[in-house]
């Protein structure tokens, strides 16, 4: 039976991917953005309605982080307005490992609906499609916690995690932690990279103070800045979001994607090379 899902952040990371795979399924996707119609627009309470009218499910992803001032009561108006719009159930990106995002995780929870959260590790793309991607072109990269091992997860994986929490019911009233295969520190994936694209990329560890100087130097704006010192300091800081997950196999019955190969796939694709590297077409 196909149904009509709501995907919001749609043009996200995770988002533009979950409504991909939900569309060559056939099922009806309603793209939950601001330049859609019915808008979404998470600062707009108001918005919410027309965007959840006549929906079977959503997939939540907050923008920019579930750890963020207001996150919360957005989650709890949202969940609200699901419910009176009839919708069966709601899957939440969440964040492993924030204490902000568990309390988003719980409104979603006790909210009476069908739910199913989803707890992702840091992501591969970080490195091709947000903010580690000019360090990775400028053949310089410099971030605090240089020793913390991190499972990275892929973002293909998680969309497929959260179609199926979607489509499926067997994994309602589940938390399904995402992760990779393996433990790399950030050292060792610049490295992977650099090797995968035989350029000269060179990893400097520095303290979280000065990272935070770092951005505002490059004139970041201050909650920007406070999100990556939180993010670094809290989640990459805990020992227990170090540890690996098996839910991708459980959910999906293959193993995560490592990040050799998601670093070897992206480099085909030429997103790291500099512009002067780019062959002429």
């Amino acid at each position: 039976m196909k149904k009509q899902i709501l995907v919001i952040g749609a043009t996200g990371k995770t988002g533009s991917r979950v409504a991909k795979l939900l569309k060559e399924e056939g099922h009806a996707v309603r793209n939950g953005s601001r330049s859609e119609n019915p808008s979404f627009d998470w600062q707009k309470t108001e918005s919410y309605e027309a965007a959840l009218a006549g929906t079977d499910a959503v997939y939540i992803s907050y923008y920019p982080d579930l750890a963020v001032p207001g996150a919360k009561e957005a989650i709890e108006q949202l969940t609200e307005a699901a419910k009176r719009a009839n919708v069966e159930k709601l899957v939440l990106l969440s964040g492993k490992g924030e204490k902000e995002a568990e309390a988003c995780e719980q409104i979603v929870a006790n909210s009476g609906l069908k739910y199913t959260l989803v707890r992702a590790s840091w992501f591969n793309q970080n490195f091709s499609e947000s903010f580690l991607l000019d360090p990775i072109l400028a053949g310089e990269v410099a971030l605090p916690m240089a020793e913390a091992e991190v499972p990275f997860v892929d973002a293909n994986d998680i969309a497929e995690v959260a179609v199926q929490a979607l489509l499926n019911d067997k994994w309602n009233g589940r938390t399904l932690t995402v992760t990779g295969p393996e433990k790399l520190n950030f050292k060792q994936v610049v490295q992977e990279i650099a090797n995968t694209t035989g350029r000269n990329i060179a990893f400097q560890g520095v303290s979280i103070e000065a990272y935070a100087e770092m951005m505002k130097e490059a004139g970041l704006p201050e909650d920007y800045i406070w999100l990556f010192s939180y993010l670094f300091k809290e989640v990459l800081g805990n020992a227990e979001n170090q540890t690996i997950s098996h839910d991708i196999n459980e959910v999906l019955g293959r193993e995560a994607t490592n990040f050799r190969s998601y670093a070897e796939k992206t480099a085909q694709t030429g997103i790291w090379n500099k512009p002067s590297e780019v062959p002429a077409v």
